[in-house]
């Protein structure tokens, strides 16, 4: 079973829109979608600095756009291949949309609320994320309550993002927990899928009630728990609630493996998901979309799916 998977925040680099543009029909898709929302996205794709594109309200609707254009980029029939569909934190829109939930114009209206949402919610306290690799999950887990801080991301393959306010990040620095190699800061601009983001599922629950989700067209597995979602009104639910819950990519990755993962494409920026996979789900073949060279890779193991 081919798996489809779509980047979360913090996989932007600067310029990584350039190559796709180039492809047929792209740039004029990216500015449609640039005016519908109110943002230049081939701008930040292109010209922007890492600083400009840490901004959430740019950052997500920059990731959403970038994986719709290589989704689609994989070819009109390729869907057909692929047994299930997932997404790590906005990247759950991306896939959403590739699912057949949501459209791609709804998909980007909906990113763009919740990027400014969460970018407004982030402003009210100093936070950010720090990503915690290597060490027991349970010892890593008990460390960082004790410094008050969230599990935000348990991703699997022994990476943990913890979460919380600048000084409670920096006092994870100075003490990691036992066991674990290091601690690495990530480039986003909040505490994310945490009490912090309360106030944007407010948002994101008035801004929910405009759309008009279909039921998914894959096996949708939520980062929420790994469970395959079956109803377009749970996925959008889940959407709404997600921003302020952990992200439980450990639980994904085991959902793949039950279903009988037998290969995983990410979309753009990809690396990031499809070297977790490789940790943690070992053997499988992976193909990770970072500019569209990688899309013969990618066209190879979905023929052999297909067939």
């Amino acid at each position: 079973m081919l798996v489809l998977v779509a980047p979360g925040q913090g996989a932007q680099t600067p310029g990584f829109l350039t190559p796709w543009l180039d492809l047929p029909g792209a740039a004029d898709r990216v500015a449609a979608w640039s005016d519908a929302i109110g943002l230049d996205l081939a701008h930040y794709g292109t010209k922007a600095d890492a600083d400009e594109i840490r901004d959430t309200a740019v950052a997500q609707p920059l990731l959403v756009a970038a994986g719709l254009l290589s989704a689609s980029a994989l070819g009109a029939g390729s869907r057909a291949a692929f047994g299930a569909v997932a997404g790590h934190s906005v990247g759950e829109i991306t896939a959403a949309a590739y699912a057949g939930v949501l459209s791609d114009a709804d998909a980007l209206s909906f990113v763009r609320t919740r990027g400014l949402a969460m970018a407004e919610a982030s402003a009210v306290t100093e936070t950010g994320m720090a990503a915690v690799l290597g060490g027991d999950q349970q010892v890593v887990v008990a460390h960082l309550e004790k410094l008050g801080l969230t599990p935000a991301n348990i991703n699997g393959a022994g990476q943990i993002v913890a979460a919380g306010t600048m000084e409670q990040i920096e006092a994870l620095v100075a003490e990691k927990p036992e066991g674990s190699m290091k601690v690495v800061a990530l480039k986003v601009a909040g505490a994310f899928h945490t009490h912090h983001m309360a106030p944007a599922v407010a948002t994101l629950e008035e801004a929910a009630q405009a759309l008009a989700p279909a039921d998914p067209e894959l096996k949708y597995v939520s980062n929420k728990d790994g469970h395959v979602v079956t109803t377009g009104a749970d996925v959008v639910a889940r959407l709404v609630g997600q921003v302020a819950n952990p992200v439980r990519w450990d639980l994904c990755m085991e959902t793949f493996g039950a279903l009988g993962v037998t290969g995983i494409i990410e979309l753009s920026p990809g690396g990031t998901l499809t070297g977790l996979a490789k940790r943690a789900l070992k053997g499988v073949p992976t193909v990770a979309l970072k500019t569209p060279d990688d899309l013969e890779k990618a066209a190879a193991l979905l023929a052999e799916h297909a067939a």
